[in-house]
């Protein structure tokens, strides 16, 4: 049996902003957009370099974040082993490559051994890697092994699906392709029936 959240309505939306950090990156910006060839006088440009400094500060604020200590602030002792998924948690993250933003959806399942955590945490643990600059791979990764280490659970399976910008919007230009990233320890790792349950659940999803 298996214990089922959807995810989409756990996201913060608290905006944070470091006036030095937002002072620095507002002129560095006013210069980029010089150097491209706008006019930063122009009406429409005279607080841009201000909105991107704190719109870069929000998309990168996971660097402010510790994943491991978002886990434990709600880590509690229980018996139950079976299956535990959170599903559908919208991410959205920055390509290390292009600074083009990537988006999609991560689907984390646990089997808990002695410790539990608050279902939300999950969601925070992959916000808190999603909001740095990062490739899908590395970010499957982390989400992973943040919750084995921490939990020491009898498994983790972390599946992310998302579209690129990068690939969308430049090089390529496929405006339809879905990447599909997977990684998984302990039962789900060793066990395909294990496994094959989570796909079950979040099958729905999977492109």
């Amino acid at each position: 049996m298996s214990k089922i959240i959807s995810a989409s309505e756990l996201q913060d939306s608290t905006d944070i902003y470091d006036d030095e950090k937002t002072a620095e990156l507002s002129a560095r910006y006013r210069e980029i957009l010089a150097i491209l060839g706008e006019d930063v006088s122009r009406e429409g440009l005279l607080k841009t370099p201000i909105r991107v400094a704190k719109a870069m500060q929000f998309l990168l604020k996971g660097y402010n974040d510790d994943p491991e200590e978002i886990l434990r602030s709600a880590m509690f002792r229980e018996q139950y082993q079976q299956m535990v998924v959170v599903k559908d948690i919208e991410i959205f993250s920055m390509c290390e490559h292009h600074m083009l933003p990537f988006f999609g959806k991560a689907h984390v399942g646990y089997i808990p051994r002695n410790h539990i955590t608050g279902l939300s945490k999950i969601a925070r643990v992959v916000e808190a890697y999603a909001r740095r600059l990062q490739v899908q791979e590395r970010l499957t990764t982390q989400i992973k092994d943040c919750i084995q280490k921490t939990l020491n659970p009898l498994g983790v399976a972390v599946v992310i699906e998302a579209q690129h910008m990068c690939m969308q919007m430049r090089g390529i230009q496929k405006q339809h392709s879905f990447t599909t990233t997977s990684d998984f320890t302990g039962a789900f790792a060793n066990n395909i029936a294990t496994r094959e349950e989570f796909f079950n659940i979040i099958g729905h999803q999977m492109h």
